[in-house]
């Protein structure tokens, strides 16, 4: 585990999980986590089993929502979520309530609603069965799931759901280069995670 501890310290704990090709120390996780204690939200981090081992193939679903819901035990957090894998494993933990006390909140960024390319092998199921507040943070070019989708999934799930699109993002909320030279749409969507997590508390 690492702590980003926010200024002040009866800030709200988020654990954010990192997907599944890149462990707690890949930049874009260190981006995230720095940027948003800056924002006022100490962020925690973890390796999965798989990574800690210096594997690559992720371990089984019910391996990896355990090792999440030992973090959460530990961290005294508030909010759970995480990159792609993360915050989908943070999702299914949550639906099996192995979480206690219950998330105020889960956040996604970029959330694996499909493969690339394999649009009917959805990952959504156990979603309408959580009842805390979603915030999805989803790229316009993020092949993991379309706008047109993940507009639908968050229509469906209703109140408990808020989407926000970056456009021209990829998976990791990325816009090409030559739009967006300082990662701006990454800090866009940091901003957008912090408001909506300070606003729950």
């Amino acid at each position: 585990m690492r702590d980003y501890p926010a200024a002040d310290a009866t800030a709200p704990t988020l654990v954010l999980a990192h997907g599944a090709g890149a462990g707690e120390d890949h930049p874009w996780m260190t981006r995230v986590a720095t940027g948003l204690a800056a924002r006022g939200i100490h962020v925690v981090t973890f390796n999965f089993p798989y990574k800690e081992a210096g594997r690559s193939l992720p371990d089984p679903g019910p391996v990896l929502e355990a090792a999440f819901a030992n973090v959460w035990k530990d961290s005294r957090a508030v909010f759970a979520g995480g990159k792609s894998m993360g915050g989908r494993i943070a999702s299914q933990a949550a639906a099996k309530q192995l979480f206690s006390p219950a998330p105020a909140g889960l956040v996604y960024f970029g959330y694996p609603l499909h493969p690339p390319g394999k649009p009917a092998q959805r990952r959504d199921a156990h979603l309408p069965s959580l009842t805390q507040p979603m915030l999805f943070l989803h790229g316009t070019r993020d092949p993991f799931g379309s706008p047109d989708e993940m507009t639908a999934l968050a229509s469906g799930l209703g109140a408990a759901a808020t989407l926000h699109l970056i456009d021209g993002g990829d998976h990791s909320l990325v816009r090409p280069k030559r739009q967006d030279p300082d990662g701006g749409s990454v800090d866009a969507a940091m901003d957008i995670a912090a408001r909506w997590m300070a606003g729950l508390i």
